[in-house]
């Protein structure tokens, strides 16, 4: 029996401290869900801002959810597996995705994924060990008419060529090193 609480209470979890979770970041977790009204079908939700805070979903962050809302941890694990925006590993400050929808595909993006990793020394899914890109292969973007797409966090970049490639990436290594 699953027990879901319906008003967020104080509970005392140990929250995971470590290099790469620093307990002001499960604090402000904490903060977030202790000011829902209630807890009762909110941990998509809960999961969303976890990522946002930490950037991924790494196994103490869901365990320390489950812990928070009294849930056997394999619920949280399942609901984090199950939808594709949730993340269990870092990802690089810019995520590229390219799209691999039908009409996108004749029009040559396999050749522009395989020029991407490449350049980027990585393959679908994984992040350069700078820690700037992530690489993705999707389905569709839904801008068939600009095929072959790549998008490059919430930027589109239509009708692409692997000539294209080098300004696109040269554009947000600059970003990274003016910040």
């Amino acid at each position: 029996m699953v027990r879901i609480l319906t008003k967020p209470q104080t509970i005392s979890v140990t929250k995971p401290v470590g290099e790469n979770f620093p307990e002001e970041k499960f604090n402000e977790l904490e903060t977030f869900i202790d000011g829902l009204k209630t807890t009762k079908g909110a941990l998509v939700e809960i999961l969303h801002k976890a990522q946002e805070i930490f950037g991924y979903l790494p196994r103490d962050v869901q365990l320390y959810v489950a812990r928070k809302l009294g849930i056997p941890g394999a619920e949280v694990f399942g609901v984090v597996s199950f939808y594709s925006y949730f993340t269990t590993k870092p990802r690089g400050k810019h995520t590229i995705s390219v799209c691999m929808g039908t009409a996108c595909y004749v029009r040559g993006a396999d050749k522009i994924l395989e020029r991407l990793k490449e350049k980027l020394g990585i393959e679908s899914n994984e992040v350069t060990e700078d820690g700037v890109f992530t690489l993705k292969d999707v389905r569709c973007v839904g801008a068939c008419g600009l095929a072959p797409v790549v998008m490059v966090d919430d930027k589109v970049y239509g009708r692409v060529k692997e000539e294209d490639l080098d300004n696109i990436l040269k554009s947000y290594r600059n970003k990274e090193t003016k910040n």
